[in-house]
């Protein structure tokens, strides 16, 4: 059970210091009435356990970025499906037994992709096969995708992620970094670091059959990929609706334990969280 009297949270990674979460959970915090503090820390693989050691009562949870989903997942007493499921978590809350381990990541995918009207889809694509690809691909299952391409430098990589997808129901192929085996599908995810070089003529290639892009990234923008899909005339979409609705998923969790437990005050906090990263309201 989590202890109703600690308040104390942050967000930990390295680097950490662009990280807006401190600016979406103070805007939610303020709406919803919360007495809770959230701040940033780097923190690297290296010092991740002794930081995690000093974690007292006062602690009700914390944020991970990269690199610490894996060995967050390590340290987690309990995990969810879907920390389960991609071996990734970024979403510790405490009680008596100890950080107990979420994946956020996911369900913030399904929902950026549900404000354009992505519910269901049977193809996708996910380019590069890092540890978020393992997160959209577990996303794309939850929509019903039954056939997914994976467009990696290095086709080894993909081989995890394969292994998932046949747990998951779902056939993983994969194309070297210029084509689809799929060809035409509606939706990309797009999982590359910001500044990863793509030729234009590559992204152009992806852009032309690649549906509506949505790209992790929301501290380089417009990446190449992005830029591509303009050029192509196509839509996409940059990682801030992923990073907003993870973020109401682990305050969700921070307060009843639940990421599936609506908060009270729910929508008018997610409209706050979207002001304070410039993103439009919803109808």
């Amino acid at each position: 059970m989590l202890n109703p009297r600690a308040s104390r949270l942050e967000v930990w990674g390295d680097p950490i210091a662009h990280s807006r979460s401190p600016q979406l959970h103070a805007a939610a915090y303020a709406v919803l009435g919360l007495d809770w503090s959230y701040g940033r820390r780097r923190v690297d693989e290296a010092s991740f356990r002794e930081e995690l050691a000093n974690v007292d009562g006062t602690w009700r949870g914390l944020s991970l970025t990269m690199p610490l989903k894996g060995v967050a997942f390590a340290a987690a007493v309990s995990l969810d499906r879907r920390a389960e499921l991609t071996g990734a978590v970024n979403t510790f809350s405490f009680d008596s037994t100890g950080p107990l381990g979420f994946n956020t990541d996911v369900g913030g995918i399904v929902r950026a992709l549900a404000d354009d009207g992505v519910t269901a889809v049977e193809r996708a694509r996910i380019v590069g096969a890092g540890a978020t690809a393992t997160s959209a691909l577990v996303a794309v299952a939850e929509l019903g995708a039954r056939d997914v391409d994976v467009v990696a430098r290095r086709p080894e990589a993909v081989e995890p992620l394969a292994v998932l997808g046949h747990r998951l129901g779902i056939a993983v192929t994969t194309s070297p970094f210029a084509t689809s085996v799929l060809g035409d599908v509606p939706l990309t995810i797009a999982t590359l670091p910001g500044d990863a070089p793509v030729a234009d003529a590559v992204a152009d290639a992806l852009a032309r059959s690649g549906g509506l892009l949505l790209d992790v990234v929301y501290g380089h923008w417009p990446t190449a990929l992005s830029a591509a899909w303009e050029r192509a005339g196509g839509s996409a979409r940059s990682g801030l609706g992923m990073l907003l609705h993870q973020a109401l998923l682990q305050i969700r969790i921070f307060r009843h334990g639940d990421p599936d437990a609506p908060l009270a005050g729910e929508a008018e906090a997610l409209e706050a969280m979207r002001r304070a990263l410039g993103e439009p309201a919803t109808a």
